[in-house]
């Protein structure tokens, strides 16, 4: 429809890797990732209508509609963004980690970035740093296979990116990415460790994006045959549908939820289209000079 400006990542797909680590964390922990940031926000429970309200720029919007898609942040949930750089954001997590260290606050920082941004020099510097002053990290890496839509095949010499750490003396694994269940299971071996005080973890979430990188993408570098066999064989959210009906959940149950979603999802387009732009006033706070 035209309402969100700009460039816009979609999550759709990836949906159990934010979930199951959530669903293990504690509220006191951060969670700091790159531009594909919605699916993260709504996991960390902030209002649907204030991430729709950013995607259309508007005053209501997390960031007061200034932000837009790859720039949303909360205070109040320990949520650091949302960040356009590739890989930036993997030092700033780091950097959430060293502070957790200096106030021996057990808090643990859940750094996300994709495995585009995996082949960036800084992450190997926030490496080596974690690891050396043994910092509270878990570097979760959304391993989609696409980047912006090369596949790891063709741009990693290394492609089981949770091998990485090795050379830092860092432990990790490799995880179903498509499975809440292995997610959240993994996501609390991984912070038993860091809250213990044994320095960082990598988490590699071998996911999917079914949509392109971004809306501009049309993502011919696939198949479409392989995209409806990952949906069809693989969708996190159609798992945990099957395994509710094998437990005796009734369809009419499933259908109170989608229709309960549905209807967060639609208060929150009409919040968004309703709200007043900022105003121009706004383009004057909020900036370090």
């Amino acid at each position: 429809m035209g309402l969100i400006g700009g460039f816009c990542h979609l999550y759709i797909g990836q949906e159990a890797v934010v979930v199951g680590v959530s669903m293990a964390a504690r509220p006191s922990d951060q969670t700091i990732t790159s531009y594909r940031d919605h699916g993260h926000m709504l996991a960390c429970g902030l209002d649907p209508k204030g991430v729709m309200a950013e995607l259309t720029g508007r005053r209501g919007g997390l960031s007061k509609g200034k932000g837009g898609s790859m720039h949303m942040f909360s205070k109040e949930k320990n949520f650091y963004g949302g960040h356009g750089i590739v890989g930036a954001q993997v030092a700033l997590g780091t950097g959430l980690a060293f502070a957790n260290h200096y106030r021996e606050n057990d808090s643990v920082s859940l750094t996300y970035f994709g495995d585009g941004a995996a082949n960036q020099g800084q992450v190997y510097e926030s490496f080596n740093m974690a690891e050396l002053w043994k910092l509270p990290v878990i570097f979760i890496i959304e391993n989609n296979r696409y980047a912006m839509g090369t596949s790891v095949a063709r741009s990693s010499a290394l492609t089981e990116f949770w091998k990485r750490g090795m050379a830092f003396n860092m432990p990790g694994e490799a995880v179903d990415g498509m499975d809440v269940r292995a997610v959240k299971a993994a996501t609390e071996r991984a912070l038993e460790w860091c809250r213990s005080g044994q320095g960082p973890y990598i988490l590699e979430m071998q996911t999917y994006r079914y949509r392109g990188h971004s809306m501009s993408d049309p993502a011919k570098y696939r198949s479409k045959e392989e995209v409806q066999k990952m949906r069809e064989e693989h969708d996190p959210i159609e798992q945990v549908r099957a395994r509710l009906l094998a437990d005796g959940v009734s369809e009419d149950e499933l259908k109170k939820i989608d229709g309960a979603v549905r209807t967060i999802v639609s208060e929150a387009a009409e919040f968004a289209t309703q709200d007043p732009e900022p105003d121009p006033s706004e383009l004057y706070t909020d900036i370090l000079l």
